[in-house]
């Protein structure tokens, strides 16, 4: 949590001037009781209405420039928090995206939302209640007790007895909170996690009349969430009734005493009146302390949840690649810090002219098998390797893998014979053109898309990157051709257009490496052979992977890649792995049933 605070750096003089001036406002309400005191035992008990005007003018006085203070503390507080909350985003958001895909796995879509929306809400609200509230509310609690030693000795020893069991109470109710609070953080993620599934999910629910099933689900989680609100709730509602009734108990004490000593004339109305109206700051200042701890836990929790994101696993690769890139951006070496202390040299990657596979395993995090397992191959420019395999083979990991997405867990994924986790991951990755499982558009118009392939893509570069895509003919048809509106997710395009323009986005880079995961499967056969062909002239200098269940979409490749349960079960040309590997027989015979036929009668 307190690594967060660097981020309130740019705000030092808010900080510092907040605090400052909520002080100098406690500083004036201390002086409140004793100009009543005054008024009563000077003005009122000898009907001096001229002593009366003008303790009256002071305290007027005392109210503006406590009012003027207050508004500039919290002007400062204000400015202060939301700053510190605008760097704060920023910060989170920027890490999300320079993340590996073991720690987006590890931390989940849902969560990370939380951390950037709920939790950076709490957190923004700790600091500005801290700002005002943390230094003020304990000035008075013990400037009150040493003015009440001023106005009367006895009468103040039950200040110093109330304030340490009201302290007790705070604190301990403080030690109960913060562990309550991360539960019900937790408890939102899941509920979160479930309202993200059932509205990205929902026609697959309905297709499967699954409504009432996710109903419940969600029920479950909600009540779980509500359980624990419920129950922290009634802990931090518990501490001001319990202040109350001690500060309320002390008053009743501190009036029979107070009533005592007036009668055997050591203490005025005055000052009476003064020490109630200590003790009543104090019970107002408590109620306040106590709001601001519940405040404080909850910040507390989200900062920790924050902080466990932002500095999590920070040596691995993937932070070192960013921390090189920043230190690029600034000017530096391009060098970065490696797990034993040492310094590593980050490769800029000019071109990528080979990959290489060597004896390359990856297992998922918390996978009891490895999704890739063994496997080894190298392509040079020029060629088409084709994957194939069943659903669960390992396609994408492979493909993941390629792309530096993760790290293998055992051997080594070389470009151009050098370890792709010492290559410099901005440079890497400004070479390949990917085209996802899934088909994603922004929001935008379709020439704003095709920028995210080449920013500085001209409308010449665009069409005929649409051409080589099979996109170009219903582009044309639209009514704003590339200025298009395209809504979020594509959803104004069918799933093939949505695969076109994706592949467009790709094909405009005119990569090293081309990389297309199973990015033709809502394309008609003739589209795809169209496809192919402006695959097959775009990559006749580059690399190109293509990742398919269709073996019509690969069997042309130079090498074919045949996966099955994360191992390798046959690599080959097409003629080959037909006569030496069952499972690519298998896959290749059940789409084209008549080959089996010849292949038999032959």
């Amino acid at each position: 949590m307190f690594r967060l605070l660097k981020y309130l750096k740019n705000y030092k003089k808010e900080t510092v001037l907040g605090p400052l001036f909520k002080l100098m406002e406690a500083s004036f309400e201390l002086l409140v009781p004793l100009v009543m005191a005054s008024m009563i035992d000077n003005g009122i008990e000898k009907s001096d209405a001229g002593h009366i005007w003008s303790m009256g003018g002071i305290l007027f006085l005392l109210a503006a420039i406590g009012f003027g203070c207050a508004i500039t503390a919290q002007y400062f507080a204000a400015k202060a928090s939301v700053g510190f909350a605008t760097s704060l985003r920023h910060t989170i958001f920027e890490h999300i995206q320079t993340r590996s895909y073991e720690q987006m796995d590890e931390f989940g879509t849902s969560t990370m939302m939380n951390r950037l929306t709920s939790d950076v809400n709490q957190v923004q609200t700790g600091v500005n209640l801290t700002l005002r509230l943390l230094l003020r509310s304990p000035f008075i609690v013990f400037g009150a007790m040493i003015m009440a030693f001023t106005v009367d000795v006895k009468g103040a020893m039950i200040f110093v007895i109330t304030i340490p069991i009201l302290a007790v109470v705070v604190f301990a109710i403080l030690l109960i909170n913060i562990p309550l609070y991360k539960k019900v953080q937790r408890a939102l993620d899941k509920v979160v996690v479930k309202t993200r599934e059932n509205l990205t999910g929902v026609r697959v629910v309905r297709a499967f009349s699954m409504e009432r099933e996710e109903v419940e689900d969600y029920d479950d989680s909600v009540t779980l969430l509500k359980k624990y609100q419920l129950f922290a709730g009634r802990v931090s509602a518990f501490m001001n009734p319990v202040t109350f009734a001690i500060v309320n108990g002390a008053t009743l004490v501190l009036l029979y005493k107070g009533a005592v000593e007036i009668d055997a004339g050591f203490l005025t109305q005055g000052q009476l009146i003064a020490l109630v109206n200590y003790m009543a700051q104090i019970l107002v200042e408590l109620i306040k302390l106590a709001n601001l701890i519940i405040t404080i836990t909850k910040s507390m929790a989200g900062g920790s949840r924050i902080a466990d994101m932002l500095y999590a696993d920070e040596n691995e690769a993937d932070a070192r690649e960013q921390k090189n890139e920043d230190g690029q951006n600034a000017g530096t070496s391009n060098s970065t810090a490696g797990e034993d202390g040492t310094i590593t040299s980050q490769v800029s990657v000019d071109a990528i002219n080979e990959i290489e596979f060597q004896k390359v395993s990856y297992t998922y995090k918390g996978a009891a098998s490895a999704s890739v397992q063994d496997l080894s191959f190298r392509a040079k420019k020029g060629d088409i390797v084709g994957v194939i395999g069943g659903t669960g083979s390992g396609k994408t990991s492979l493909i993941n893998l390629l792309a530096g997405f993760y790290t293998a867990a055992e051997g080594r994924v070389l470009v151009n014979g050098e370890d792709i986790i010492n290559c410099n991951a901005g440079d890497l990755r400004a070479h390949i053109g990917i085209v996802p499982q899934t088909a994603v558009l922004f929001k935008g118009t379709i020439a704003e898309n095709l920028k995210w392939g080449k920013d500085d893509a001209t409308e010449e570069e665009m069409w005929e990157a649409l051409e080589l895509a099979q996109a170009k003919e219903f582009v044309e048809q639209k009514p704003n051709r590339l200025k298009e509106a395209v809504v979020q997710g594509g959803k104004n395009f069918s799933g093939g257009q949505r695969q076109r323009l994706c592949m467009a986005r790709a094909f405009i880079r005119k990569p090293d490496v081309l990389i297309l995961d199973d990015s033709t499967s809502a394309l008609d056969y003739a589209t795809e052979s169209k496809v192919r062909q402006g695959i097959r002239k775009l990559t006749e200098d580059a690399i190109c992977f293509i990742v398919s269940q269709r073996a019509a979409s690969i069997m042309d490749a130079d090498l074919l890649i045949v996966l099955d349960e994360g191992e390798v079960a046959g690599m080959g040309t097409h003629e080959e792995l037909l006569k030496s590997c069952e499972v690519y027989a298998e896959i290749y015979y059940s789409q084209f049933p008549e080959d089996r036929e010849e292949a038999q009668n032959a």
